[in-house]
């Protein structure tokens, strides 16, 4: 597998192979149906989130700045204290259900 691995920097190497244009020329609809048709979607139902478990794991944790929907965020601070530890549970939940449900290497 080492062989299909390239290195390149920021600024070197070739132009990506994205057609930019036509991700660009896509409506919410043709979205909404690649969404639909990916076998990886994931929509959890709401006896999932009642079985989801707020969980402390030890691991340490990174900052980074994340843009979500202003309804989902308000939720969870409405939760209270900790709404962001919630959200990453959440996050987690969803993370090892996929790695269940596709035993590939594509989620490792």
């Amino acid at each position: 597998m080492s062989g299909n691995i390239t290195k390149t920097s920021l600024g070197q190497g070739g132009e990506g192979q994205t057609d930019w244009t036509r991700v660009d020329a896509l409506t919410d609809e043709d979205l909404a149906q690649a969404i639909a048709e990916d076998p990886d979607t994931f929509e959890p139902d709401p006896a999932w989130l009642q079985r989801a478990m707020v969980l402390r794991p030890g691991q340490p944790k990174i900052r980074v700045t994340a843009y979500f929907d202003r309804e989902v965020v308000e939720w969870f601070r409405a939760q209270g204290r900790g709404y962001q530890t919630r959200m990453n549970a959440v996050l987690r939940a969803y993370m090892e259900g996929v790695r269940k449900s596709h035993a590939s290497p594509r989620h490792p």
